[in-house]
């Protein structure tokens, strides 16, 4: 029988959890290969249960308080915490989480829900954290900003259809208003990356379980906001063409799972997106699928903008919401072996 839970390695060090810094590759890899034959812990390809950790966005720009995207919380310190959690979860339970896929926000300067993308009357870009509606659109107060067409392969009369047809869509369905978020998750760039700490769990644990992190990219495309790591939010454009679809590889390995966990930023964005499609994809196929997800509900936080916005009642009611639906909202240092049955 394996055991309940795995001591935390020597080399984890909770305090340095959110700091940016380099992971010591070769040293963690020779680690990692001693704790195995130390603690016993056999190679992922033999689990009889399998379990798939998925971890949304625990990148800098989401988990440090110097980057544009820190997901604060109602504490202030919402990401650094969860990240510090998730990694202690990781190394507790090395010998019984199969796989681990870590989605990947990445985006260049001109998409959608970046100020550059939208001017007004007077060539102005909007803030950031503007909330842009589909009645602005059409009142003509944010368009289209024509300067980016060739850039971006479009003539400015497709750039104008477009964006009506994107924020007309973001309401039809049901979705959030589209806000102008800081430029964020840059491709290339710090802010990019992996928070080190969370960098060396996933390395350590695909050492250990001869596990390959299954790394999930999303949300490159400049016309549409990628939210959930299972599809985007509009699916396309003004003329009827595909700007990104189901990421059906991922979802048919995670529901072929025999356990889904979920954890990652932000609860009332990313996560919750990811969660409500993957709930959606559950009922095509078969309804009590939706007994073998699990969500890390103290690894992750809603955000919230001190006088901004605060979206902690929308990420509370999305997670009662997947309970109602028949998923598990857990804890981090609940013991796996006592959680409820799928």
């Amino acid at each position: 029988m394996k055991a309940e839970r795995l001591p935390i390695p020597a080399h984890y060090d909770p305090e340095r959890a959110g700091e940016i810094r380099k992971a010591p590759y070769a040293e963690r890899i020779a680690e990692a290969e001693a704790w195995a034959a130390e603690h016993a812990i056999p190679p992922a390809a033999d689990d009889a249960v399998t379990v798939s950790l998925v971890v949304v966005d625990m990148q800098y720009t989401f988990c440090h308080p110097d980057f544009e995207m820190y997901v604060a919380g109602s504490s202030g310190t919402g990401a650094v915490d969860d990240v510090r959690k998730l990694c202690e979860f990781i190394y507790r339970n090395l010998h019984r989480i199969t796989r681990i896929c870590p989605t990947m926000d990445t985006h260049g300067p001109m998409q959608v829900f970046h100020s550059l993308f939208w001017v007004d009357e007077q060539g102005r870009h909007p803030d950031a954290l503007t909330t842009i509606t589909a009645e602005d659109v059409e009142s003509g107060r944010w368009k289209f900003n024509e300067a980016l067409g060739p850039a971006l392969g479009i003539t400015a009369d497709q750039g104008r259809r477009n964006v009506e047809h994107y924020v007309r869509t973001l309401k039809k369905n049901e979705k959030y208003d589209l806000t102008i978020w800081p430029y964020h998750a840059i491709l290339g760039g710090i802010d990019h990356a992996l928070v080190a700490a969370l960098q060396e769990a996933v390395l350590f644990h695909s050492v250990v379980r001869r596990s390959r992190p299954d790394y999930q990219v999303k949300g490159g495309n400049p016309f549409t906001e990628h939210y959930s790591v299972v599809g985007p939010e509009v699916e396309t454009d003004a003329d009827g063409a595909r700007l990104a679809g189901e990421n059906r590889g991922l979802t048919d390995t995670i529901l072929e799972s025999d356990r889904v966990i979920i954890a990652g930023e932000a609860k009332s964005h990313c996560v919750a997106w990811t969660i409500d499609d993957l709930l959606k994809k559950i009922r095509d196929r078969d309804e009590s699928l939706v007994r073998k997800v699990f969500l890390l509900e103290d690894c992750t936080s809603p955000v919230v903008i001190p006088g901004i916005a605060d979206f902690t009642r929308e990420a509370d009611r999305a997670f009662e919401r997947f309970r109602e639906a028949g998923m598990h909202l857990v804890r981090s240092t609940d013991p796996i072996g006592e959680w409820p049955e799928p």
